[in-house]
């Protein structure tokens, strides 16, 4: 059996946009630990498009504020020695588009801590199509408490 990804494993009934399992018109990206934190492929294809052969930016930043925010859900947990990571949410993101991302290719986006304190976890990331790199990102990403409207959307 293949290794679940860990949308699959933490927040099977999620219906984020760009990492939920559970939505049907989603981005489904699934991300794996890898080295110091995590890394995804995301297979792109035409309707990711801005114009023809280069990917939307908000597509791209999509795949990063997403992936970014499992690395810091998946630090805490680390951090702590859970089992079962805390809900986080974007404080803050940005992205750096490099160069123009190629429709239908693979992309590979890793990312690793920078900083814990506490609840707030900023984190780096680096998207490449091919050996190139056609973006890097930083974003903040805190945990949240019950009362937060986000607090049960992994559930």
């Amino acid at each position: 059996m293949a290794e679940m990804s860990m949308q699959e494993k933490f927040a099977p009934n999620s219906i984020c946009f760009g990492c939920g399992p559970a939505n049907k018109k989603g981005l489904k990206i699934k991300s794996y630990r890898s080295g110091e934190g995590l890394k995804m492929e995301f297979q792109t294809s035409e309707e990711h498009q801005a114009f023809p052969g280069i990917i939307n930016g908000g597509i791209i930043g999509t795949l990063l504020d997403c992936h970014g925010n499992w690395v810091a859900a998946i630090a805490l947990m680390d951090e702590v020695g859970g089992e079962i990571p805390p809900c986080t949410v974007t404080a803050s993101y940005s992205i750096k588009l490099r160069r123009p991302t190629p429709a239908n290719s693979k992309l590979i986006i890793e990312g690793k801590v920078a900083e814990i304190n506490g609840k707030i976890v900023k984190v780096e990331l680096e998207m490449k199509a091919g050996e190139k790199i056609c973006a890097t990102g930083e974003g903040t990403f805190v945990a949240i408490e019950e009362g937060h409207p986000a607090y049960h959307r992994w559930n």
